[in-house]
């Protein structure tokens, strides 16, 4: 009997829960025959939703793979060894994320900057530290509308009367 035992038994369970899970999974289908009558919130409530449910599967995806993953170290004997340096794993890391591969200081911590929204690189351009194409006139805050509304603005001509 090996000492990772009752974890390969965990991952086989967890396993088995996303896969029941992935095939019980709804397809998104809206009732409405059309769009043309519905309420703008009613739309984007059906679009929020099926942006969760996607998120959600692709993070169901992702924990069979880590899972799978796993097990195949446990099968081959190098489970419980960091696939990066090569130290032991400690079990409290095992017992608490039995999918890992990684010892905590090769974990993935870093925030992928390729799904973060691009409104982010605008929301926070005026700052200490201002982004690169940041206008240097933007920094003096009582300036900023007149600068802006150069570019344009959603008033009407009645509006500047």
């Amino acid at each position: 009997m090996s000492k990772y035992d009752k974890l390969k038994h965990t991952l086989l369970n967890r396993l088995e829960e996303l896969e029941q899970s992935k095939e019980n999974d709804e397809e998104f289908e809206t009732t409405e025959l059309s769009n043309y009558d519905n309420h703008p919130a009613d739309n984007a409530t059906d679009l929020t939703d099926q942006h969760t449910r996607l998120a959600l599967r692709k993070h169901s995806e992702e924990e069979i793979a880590d899972i799978k993953e796993a097990l195949t170290a446990i099968d081959e004997g190098i489970y419980g060894v960091c696939t990066e340096c090569g130290k032991e794993i400690p079990m409290e890391r095992l017992e608490a994320v039995p999918s890992t591969t990684t010892c905590v200081e090769h974990a993935q911590q870093g925030v992928n900057e390729e799904i973060r929204s691009l409104e982010e690189s605008v929301l926070n351009s005026t700052t200490d530290q201002p982004v690169e194409d940041e206008d240097p006139r933007l920094r003096d805050y009582s300036n900023s509308f007149e600068i802006l509304e150069e570019v344009g603005s959603s008033d009407t001509p009645s509006d500047k009367q």
